[in-house]
């Protein structure tokens, strides 16, 4: 009788375990098989027999399944032996398409003759064009002329028609409108013999409003003629084999004449240039007037006045506007008013005798040059964007090579220069920062996978990376890094350029840009790229797969940091083993950020394994345990198996201090849950259910989730735990306060 008993009861008992079998993961199959031989000794016989009787289920259904399913195979067949018909029929159709697209082939064939006659118009169209644009030029002189008689710029005109009998009327001289104007010179030079003197103020007040015109000629001039002397010296470099920086020389002294009448002959390309200067000048007012006031024995008068007038417009043309600092084009054109004004002042000391002095322009460029500078000095505080830094730096350079150039000194100027170099820094870092911080936002965190070699080749031209085992692995492969590390290593790149664009043109040597090269990129990489780093690994949706990555992308762009050292030894050539070459700073800045993140990633672990305790629904007054360990805790621990397969790319002592933290606020939480004061009774059904748990979570430590550990030393953060299981049984009548 009680052998019959204990059948009846283990039928259900094989059935449920029939059904975790069908129904659970592998992973949980060897303790649920465990469970047949650990009941009655007849067990296992029964359960082979009840497993026996579910196969044969199984294969009766499957038998099932094959016959109904039989006959739709037999109607696909029939369908596709009717789909025979259709093709023959696309076939036909296909065919009978050929045949007409052939036929409208023969339309474009005609079409093709037409569009013959339309190229024979075309070059015929090209032949008039030709011609026209011989005789434009002339046309464009000529009007040049008449536009210069109407100005009363007569000077102009009349070497305007000495270039047209020279130069241009030959050209075209078989034409008749040509021959109409060789008629019409000699009439024009008459007309301007029988021009009057023109009035002082009248040449005043032109010169004040062409005298940015002036200044912008003059700059462009002094920058061409930088231009070509850096050239130069390339070249020479090049031809004796050097790779040096170009320290740019200072231009030389001899005067730019742009306003002046006197140029040379044999500088055939300057002079069309200088010409167009002065069509907006017309000095012939000074000397008409300087030699009527000579003739009349007043000509001190005539200096005082035109001194006096000339400095009030001086202090003028040195008060800026009060928004000159947003745009470059405040800044140039207040430079080209004073390069215009001194210009001026040039001309007429070098082209009259005694109307100024080099005193006087001295005495007027001191007073404009401190003017200047506090002008520069309090607009340029205001500017945030380093592209307008640079181009006021390369103004103030433009600036002052031309006016030194026309013997005005300037070294107070580029002591200016220094000033504002410390300014452009703090706008290149303030603009890279935002450049960081978009590279970290578009960025996945995770391998960059490559799937060719042409891929490889581009990745690692851009980002100095060698692995000589990840080399032999074919492709697809991943990099250890994600996209963000080459992005970044661009930008530093890119901010070293920048950095170095505002240390060309100051006549600094090598050694001097080499140190400010590496102080500002020492700037960008602790102060900017760290800060930025610090920000990203606080973020709150960064979880720990992104952490990872961003460890492992630290140590690539701390590896990184040789090679940007190299990359400015090759822009300055001074060599890092000088005595006085600063260092860069990557390995503190990348160190930093590092263990800031494994203390994030500790954090954020312990803060998910709270989330996964808080799903804990113990039922301290239940009679009997479940007989497995509680759901929570398992899922907990398998997540836990997942993420530490991750850690397997940390390096072993990060992944272990992780490991070993997670076990012990485990183990914690664990306790604390178990010691709650609110907990005032637990049953022995209870006891062995939160036994299950303990013993899961050991055999979690012992499975060795992360490689390392000496011994037991991971199991160890649970003894606390363990002992306290042990301890609550003999607790009186099954309370906790003897334990507690």
């Amino acid at each position: 009788m009680a052998d019959s008993c204990e059948a009846l009861g283990a039928v259900p008992e094989h059935e449920r375990i029939l059904q975790e079998i069908e129904s659970t993961d592998t992973a949980c199959v060897g303790p649920t098989l465990r469970s047949v031989y650990d009941d009655q000794p007849n067990a296992h016989k029964k359960f082979m027999e009840k497993l026996d009787a579910c196969i044969r289920n199984h294969d009766k259904e499957i038998e099932k399944m094959c016959n109904f399913h039989h006959q739709g195979f037999v109607d696909a067949i029939t369908e596709l032996l009717k789909v025979r018909t259709d093709a023959e029929k696309l076939k036909v159709q296909v065919t009978d398409t050929n045949r007409r697209f052939q036929d409208a082939g023969k339309e474009v064939i005609v079409q093709t003759e037409d569009i013959i006659q339309c190229r024979i118009q075309q070059r015929n169209i090209t032949t008039v064009v030709e011609k026209l644009q011989l005789c434009l030029p002339v046309l464009e002189m000529y009007s040049k002329l008449k536009e210069q008689m109407d100005a009363k710029r007569y000077y102009s005109a009349l070497k305007t028609m000495e270039q047209l009998e020279n130069v241009y009327f030959p050209r075209v001289s078989q034409y008749r409108f040509c021959q109409l104007m060789i008629e019409n010179l000699p009439k024009l030079r008459e007309d301007i013999k029988e021009v009057s003197m023109s009035d002082l103020k009248d040449f005043l007040e032109s010169i004040r409003k062409h005298s940015d015109k002036i200044g912008e000629t003059a700059m462009k001039q002094a920058q061409h003629q930088k231009t070509f002397s850096v050239t130069l010296q390339k070249q020479s470099n090049m031809k004796f084999g050097k790779n040096v920086y170009i320290n740019h020389d200072r231009i030389p002294e001899e005067r730019n004449e742009i306003t002046l009448k006197h140029v040379l002959e044999d500088e055939d390309e300057n002079e069309e240039e200088v010409l167009t200067v002065q069509d907006l000048v017309d000095f012939s007012p000074v000397y008409r007037c300087l030699h009527i006031y000579s003739v009349l024995g007043d000509e001190e008068t005539f200096e005082n006045y035109y001194r006096k007038q000339r400095k009030k417009q001086a202090r003028l043309v040195l008060q800026p506007q009060s928004s000159m600092h947003e745009t470059v084009d405040g800044y140039r054109r207040y430079f080209t008013q004073i390069v215009g004004f001194f210009v001026v002042e040039d001309h007429i000391l070098h082209v009259t005798q005694g109307l100024v002095t080099r005193a006087y322009t001295d005495e007027l460029w001191n007073m404009a040059l401190s003017k200047i500078i506090a002008v520069l000095r309090a607009h340029s505080s205001y500017c945030t964007d380093p592209d307008l830094v640079l181009e006021l730096k390369n103004l103030i350079v433009i600036f002052a090579d031309t006016l030194q150039g026309y013997g005005f000194p300037v070294n107070r100027l580029f002591d200016l220069l220094f000033e504002i170099r410390d300014q452009y820094n703090e706008t290149l870092l303030k603009k890279w920062a935002g450049v960081f911080r978009d590279i970290f936002e578009e960025d996945n965190y995770s391998p960059i996978p490559i799937v060719s070699e042409e891929e490889y080749k581009i990745i690692i031209s851009k980002f100095p990376f060698q692995d000589p085992d990840l080399e032999k692995q074919s492709f697809p492969k991943k990099l250890p890094m994600s996209q963000s590390v080459p992005h970044i290593y661009i930008q530093v790149k890119e901010f070293i350029y920048a950095s170095l664009k505002f240390s060309e043109s100051l006549h600094r040597s090598s050694t001097e840009i080499d140190d400010m090269l590496r102080k500002s990129t020492n700037l960008l990489l602790t102060r900017t790229l760290s800060s930025c780093l610090l920000n990203l690994i606080r973020k709150p949706h960064i979880g720990l797969t992104e952490l990872v990555q961003i460890i492992i992308n630290t140590a690539h762009l701390e590896q990184a940091c040789k090679y940007l050292e190299d990359f400015i030894t090759n822009i300055t050539n001074i060599s890092q083993e000088t005595v006085h070459t600063t260092r860069l700073y990557g390995l503190s800045t990348f160190k930093d950020a590092r263990h800031a993140a494994e203390g994030e990633i500790y954090t954020k672990l312990n803060q998910k394994i709270d989330e996964f305790v808080q799903l804990a629904d113990y039922d301290w007054t239940m009679s009997e345990p479940d007989g497995r360990a509680s759901g929570y805790l398992m899922d907990l621990i398998n997540f836990l198996r997942s993420i530490f397969q991750v850690f397997t790319h940390l390096p072993g002592k990060v992944a272990q201090t992780a490991c070993m933290s997670a076990c012990q606020h485990l183990s914690t939480s664990l306790l604390q849950m178990l010691l709650d004061s609110e907990l005032k009774q637990i049953s022995m059904g209870a006891v062995q259910q939160f036994n299950l748990d303990v013993i899961q979570c050991e055999l979690f430590a012992s499975s060795e989730p992360v490689p390392g550990f000496q011994g037991d030393t991971l199991q160890l953060a649970f003894i606390d735990l363990r002992q306290v299981t042990l301890l609550i049984p003999f607790g009186k009548q099954g309370r906790l306060q003897s334990v507690r």
